[in-house]
């Protein structure tokens, strides 16, 4: 069972992170169920995706391919905003983390069930190439790959001068 311990100002936050357009939740109520990694841990949704031994290993690895230095929260909605303001006040880098964040909670999420349902498990590493392949499908399918690379060569322009 996921679940949360979060306060209710927090709903502010969760709406920037799951829009009804982007995410369909649906909740069910089992008993507690301790994580699926085997670390002992009851299973809830801070846990899986921030303080999960496992789990949580992911997301290091996604700041140092992103090269954004900073800090993990042990609140998901706090991991969010902190996530997304990693590159600062440019609208297109927050939308691009913000894509980049979901697709890490995407790749969690389906790990998680691989190793519930199926009973198979991939590495860590493994998690971060399916982070950035699905990163980049995105990106083409919204036709923003070229625009992606455009400002990226140019910002590798300005560096050099």
């Amino acid at each position: 069972m996921l679940t949360s311990h979060e306060q209710p100002h927090v709903n502010q936050n969760m709406e920037l992170i799951w829009h009804k357009q982007t995410v369909a939740l649906h909740l069910w109520t089992v008993e507690a169920r301790f994580c699926v990694t085997g670390c002992g841990h009851v299973e809830d949704v801070n846990h899986m995706f921030l303080s999960c031994p496992f789990f949580g290993a992911l997301w290091p690895m996604v700041r140092a391919w992103l090269d954004a230095e900073g800090v993990d929260s042990h609140a998901i909605s706090d991991h969010f905003v902190q996530f997304i303001e990693y590159v600062g006040g440019l609208k297109f880098r927050r939308s691009l983390f913000h894509l980049i964040w979901l697709q890490c909670v995407w790749v969690l999420l389906k790990e998680r069930n691989d190793r519930l349902f199926r009973n198979c498990q991939s590495s860590i590493p493994l998690l971060l190439d399916k982070v950035k392949s699905h990163t980049l499908w995105w990106l083409k399918d919204l036709d923003l790959f070229v625009i992606v690379m455009a400002r990226l060569v140019l910002q590798q322009l300005r560096c050099s001068y």
